[in-house]
């Protein structure tokens, strides 16, 4: 099984991750009315069973309940589990006793000691610094309780500071996790992926399908009225789908060359990039299985290459 350490020092996990935004959200994502707690665990036993054991969560995921479930689906399971949880640093929480209660909170509905990464959520310098949270981090990583620390939505120099502020502590940065996929690939240009590289931090992927668009599921010629979340999104009308048909052809006939599909190939790219660990949600055990099958197998040079440029201008 291909694995890969988060940061210099922080675990070793799969190069795939499961996101779990879904996981409990009833206003993005209708929890409870389109699936529910049965299903997700059945996502959660096949990820682990098809050598997905790393799940990424937050505090705000479900206002606390995709960690409810991920405790409650741990409890049952006999296999090793790898766990990340982000920090929400809103206007109120502006001391180190915020972040600490935040953790214990996070915690306790993971039903752990411990957690194998927590991130900030957001960069927020308003009422607290960043000096005072990397620190209020560190205290906790020497404490025990965090066992990796980790940004997301950071730009490259927000990452930097946060790296150096870390670094005083004797801390890594092991992680900043933004939005990267085959159809948004800013990190490449705005300086973000170059300092990662320099400063040995794992990039982790969220939204690599971009909420499915890359799935091949939506496409202009069998077009329907998007639901959820995807209402917000503009490329799931019509004219952004018709938009998008050049990029899912050449993911099909790549895909059709490995038996694999669009989405598969999509996360496959990533992965090869290096150092980056895409997080695709899975509601279902299906899902999860199919996530899964973006590991343990390479395009050749010629069809990243293809790929790439078919979705340079994204």
């Amino acid at each position: 099984m291909q694995t890969l350490t988060l940061g210099a020092t922080g675990p070793t996990v799969p190069p795939l991750c499961i996101g779990t935004w879904a996981w409990g959200d009833k206003l993005f994502w209708s929890y409870g009315k389109d699936y529910n707690a049965d299903q997700l665990q059945g996502a959660f036993d096949e990820a682990i069973a098809s050598g997905v054991n790393f799940f990424d969560t937050a505090e705000i995921y479900g206002f606390g309940e995709s960690e409810n479930l991920i405790g409650q689906f741990m409890q049952r399971s006999q296999q090793p589990v790898y766990i990340a949880t982000k920090y929400f640093p809103v206007p109120w929480r502006f001391t180190a006793d915020a972040v600490a209660a935040a953790l214990t909170a996070s915690l306790r509905r993971l039903k752990l000691p411990t957690v194998d990464l927590y991130q900030v959520h957001q960069p927020f310098g308003f009422l607290m610094s960043q000096e005072t949270l990397m620190n209020a981090l560190a205290d906790e990583v020497k404490q025990g309780r965090i066992k990796t620390v980790g940004v997301s939505n950071y730009s490259a120099a927000q990452m930097r500071e946060a790296h150096e502020l870390l670094a005083k502590r004797g801390v890594p940065l092991a992680v900043n996790q933004v939005q990267y996929s085959l159809l948004a690939r800013q990190i490449e240009r705005n300086g973000i992926l170059d300092t990662a590289r320099e400063l040995g931090i794992t990039i982790l992927a969220y939204s690599p399908l971009a909420q499915g668009l890359l799935t091949g599921k939506y496409t202009a010629e069998n077009y329907t009225e998007p639901t959820g979340a995807r209402r917000l999104n503009p490329r799931f009308s019509q004219e952004g789908l018709t938009k998008l048909t050049p990029v899912l052809k050449v993911l099909q006939e790549v895909g059709d060359r490995y038996q694999k599909t669009p989405a598969q190939v999509a996360l496959n790219w990533l992965i090869a990039q290096g150092n980056v660990i895409p997080i695709p949600g899975a509601k279902t055990a299906e899902q999860a299985r199919q996530n899964a099958g973006a590991m343990g197998w390479s395009m050749t040079d010629e069809e990243r290459a293809q790929i790439d440029q078919v979705t340079r201008d994204w």
